[in-house]
């Protein structure tokens, strides 16, 4: 993973785009959710993103925190979780302006 926390932001953001992009595309092609498989494939999402989202997030900083640099890796997760949240804010502010329509 990379010490750049708007690196790190931006794959996160990739990430949630490429996961809209397929669940969008996806369901073009399916006749109907099927009621016993749907949750498990939605539970599996989520679990998996939670995986990619932490290694995207964590991964980098901990491995700071555990070599001893423990100001650099409460620094890059405070950026990295800022930067992303800006790029959250900025979406919605796009979403609610009207202009992605």
């Amino acid at each position: 993973m990379n010490k750049n926390p708007l690196v790190n932001a931006l794959l996160a953001f990739l990430y949630i785009c490429l996961l809209v992009f397929v669940m969008t595309w996806g369901t073009k092609f399916i006749p109907g959710p099927d009621p016993v498989v749907m949750p498990v494939v939605m539970l599996s999402l989520f679990t998996f993103s939670a995986a990619v989202m932490g290694y995207l997030f964590c991964l980098q900083p901990l491995q700071l925190y555990l070599d001893g640099h423990k100001k650099s890796a409460i620094r890059l997760f405070v950026q990295t979780v800022g930067i992303f949240g800006s790029i959250t804010l900025l979406m919605l502010v796009l979403l609610f302006s009207g202009l992605t329509s």
